[in-house]
């Protein structure tokens, strides 16, 4: 069993596809094909289920994905504490986000206290930013809910106070709480672009015993257009709708806080510059709690 054996698989695992996989390792299909089932005679079982022109890991291939991130996790730690060594590390720090919103006045504040750190961030999917961080693409993830992986540790940084959002006119405006299910009939405006935290406002919906009317399914920023048409309602996080200047109520419904999270890979090492700026980012939630909160 050689690296570049489990080089190929990793790519294999993560495309589900031999011709993109193929494509991404700059070799030819039949040839990634061939080394795939070398692997696989070698360890005496297949590893992936085929299905027609994508493949997917059985049981045995998620096991020696497991392991091969495990080895080369090791040797991207070997490669990095000999760089730090020689003093060849850059102070780059990579994260990637669900949602912008989560380093909204962080990052300010932080290249003020820090500014001679290089910051490379992204935006992805829940799932994108486990790949990411597993593949070593990414060092940092900030998602809503905790990460649940053996291979990953994550900390809640807050449990966010989610509003109802309602327009200038609505009925309910001078309410200073209210339950979801008196709602159950308006028309909800829900996010498009972010589908960690749409799934999570359907759920709250769907625990007040209905399922949402959405009448609008946009991006954050058309959202808010139409929240200023008063053309429904909408659930938000309480420093969105503050720092908008939103009219909002509390709700009543037990299970309407939204967590935040911070995720790392276990037992990768990390520089000390992303080191620093991940006890900046508890501290920084931690001192302004007061925010996310009614």
């Amino acid at each position: 069993m050689e690296l570049l054996q489990l080089k190929y698989f990793q790519t294999v695992a993560y495309t589900e596809h031999i011709s993109k996989a193929a494509a991404q390792l700059n070799i030819a299909q039949p040839s990634l094909s061939l080394t795939i089932k070398r692997l696989e005679d070698e360890l005496g079982t297949p590893l992936f289920h085929r299905k027609g022109r994508t493949i997917e890991l059985n049981a045995s291939g998620r096991i020696l994905l497991k392991h091969v991130n495990r080895i080369f996790l090791e040797i991207e730690n070997a490669e990095m504490e000999i760089r730090a060594e020689e003093h060849q590390i850059a102070s780059t720090i990579r994260i990637s986000i669900t949602n912008p919103r989560f380093l909204t006045g962080l990052i300010g504040d932080y290249i003020n206290a820090s500014p001679e750190s290089k910051l490379q961030q992204g935006i992805g999917s829940r799932n994108e930013i486990i790949t990411s961080l597993k593949k070593g693409d990414m060092n940092l993830g900030i998602t809503g809910h905790p990460i649940e992986d053996e291979e990953i540790e994550s900390v809640v940084l807050v449990e966010e106070d989610i509003v109802l959002v309602v327009p200038k006119n609505h009925t309910y405006r001078g309410e200073t709480t209210i339950s979801l299910d008196v709602v159950a009939k308006e028309p909800f405006i829900s996010l498009a672009d972010n589908k960690e935290y749409s799934r999570f406002t359907t759920m709250l919906c769907e625990k007040a015993g209905f399922l949402p009317n959405l009448a609008f399914e946009v991006d954050s920023h058309t959202l808010l257009e139409i929240i200023r048409l008063d053309q429904g309602v909408a659930l938000l996080p309480v420093s969105v709708c503050r720092n908008l200047g939103l009219n909002y109520i509390q709700i009543a419904d037990e299970a309407s806080v939204y967590p935040i999270s911070l995720s790392w890979v276990k037992q990768k090492w990390l520089s000390p510059a992303v080191k620093g700026f991940r006890e900046f980012i508890i501290s920084y939630y931690k001192v302004n709690a007061g925010m996310f909160k009614i």
